[in-house]
């Protein structure tokens, strides 16, 4: 489904100097039909209280939904922007990295939707989200 020549490499070589590069997340697997990142739970994903920030997991589920759309299509022609994010916070994280996979719910022209699951490194579900993303074409 991705096209040719998506790697893990080439994803993260285009985040650097950019929020995804300060907030630690980082692509270590792209499947045929799915990516996963991961993100460290520190100081710049913490909320005060000490557990993982909502809005650090939404950053982590709109980047690798927005990663996954653009390997999609060809970006000489086309840009992928977010439309519509939303996430559900089940479960803290305080420590560790949590894991995000995102795969593809509707893949159309003018537009694609991405779920994303969140875990823990006990593999258990702390957010589920699901973006919807605009296909845009170059002029």
């Amino acid at each position: 489904m991705f096209r040719e020549g998506v790697s893990v490499e080439s994803v993260n070589a285009r985040h650097h100097n950019t929020m995804v590069d300060h907030l630690g997340i980082e692509i270590i697997e792209v499947g045929k039909d799915f990516m996963v990142g991961k993100m460290p739970v520190d100081h710049r994903t913490k909320q005060p209280l000490g557990l993982l920030h909502g809005g650090a997991s939404v950053a982590l589920a709109e980047t690798l939904g927005s990663v996954a759309a653009s390997c999609v299509v060809d970006l000489d022609k086309q840009y992928c922007v977010g439309l519509e994010i939303n996430a559900n916070h089940i479960k803290s994280a305080t420590e560790g990295f949590v894991y995000g996979t995102t795969r593809p719910i509707h893949i159309g022209r003018k537009t694609q939707i991405w779920e994303i699951k969140i875990r823990n490194e006990k593999d258990q579900l702390t957010c589920i989200s699901r973006i919807t993303m605009a296909v845009m074409d170059r002029r």
